[in-house]
C-alpha cells in the first residue's frame, strides 16, 4: 500500500510541477527534485519515464517559457493518417491535399 501511495505522490507531484506558473529554470530545479524522488522510489515504470523526460528535458521544459504544447499539431496529425487510412493509400498527392484543405479547413500552404 505505501508503494501506490508513493506511485501517487510522485505522478502527483510531476503535475503540480506543470500547473505552477514559473520560468524554465524553476522548472528545471522543480524537476531535478522530481528525479531523485523518482530515484529513491526505484520503480522500473518511474525509471523509464524519468530517463525519458531526461533526455527531452530541454524540449519538455520550453513549456514554461510560454505554456503552450504541440497537442493541436499531434491532433492534426493523427487526423490526417486517420483520413489517409481510410481512402488505403494516396496515389494523386495534389489532389489529397486539396481533401484535406476542403475538410479540414487547413491552409492553402499545403499545396505548394
Amino acid at each position: 500500500m505505501v508503494r501506490v501511495s508513493m506511485a501517487y505522490s510522485l505522478t502527483h507531484s510531476l503535475r503540480m510541477i506543470f500547473a505552477q506558473k514559473c520560468d524554465k529554470e524553476a522548472g528545471r530545479k522543480s524537476i531535478k527534485k522530481w528525479y531523485a524522488k523518482v530515484g529513491e522510489f526505484d520503480n522500473k515504470a518511474f525509471n523509464d519515464i524519468a530517463a525519458a523526460m531526461y533526455d527531452r528535458e530541454d524540449e519538455i521544459l520550453n513549456y514554461f517559457v510560454n505554456r503552450s504544447t504541440n497537442a493541436s499539431a499531434e491532433s492534426l496529425n493523427a487526423k490526417i493518417k486517420d483520413f489517409r487510412a481510410q481512402l488505403r493509400g494516396v496515389i494523386d498527392k495534389k489532389f489529397f491535399i486539396f481533401r484535406l484543405v476542403k475538410i479540414f479547413g487547413l491552409s492553402t500552404r499545403l499545396c505548394r
